[in-house]
């Protein structure tokens, strides 16, 4: 199953230029949706992510890539 992330690009703490990329490396599979997430309060405090259906947030941007990377569903190996 494909990761599922959201990314506001009104949120003040994060650059989409940035941010999307890196999260396309964490999660090659993910389907990235980009758009206001109507979170403006938060949004305006903290960066933030939806990661699979949980919300993510920190001060800055890559301290939010390293607590989104514990939601990333890995792609199972089948042997």
């Amino acid at each position: 199953m494909a990761n599922d992330i959201r990314v506001c690009d009104k949120c003040q703490f994060v650059r989409m230029k940035t941010i999307v990329p890196k999260l396309q490396k964490m999660a090659p599979d993910a389907e990235i949706k980009i758009g206001c997430k109507s979170y403006c309060g938060p949004c305006g405090k903290r960066a933030f992510v939806y990661v699979n259906g949980r919300y993510v947030s920190a001060p800055t941007e890559d301290e939010v890539l390293a607590k989104a990377a514990a939601f990333i569903k890995q792609p199972s190996v089948k042997a």
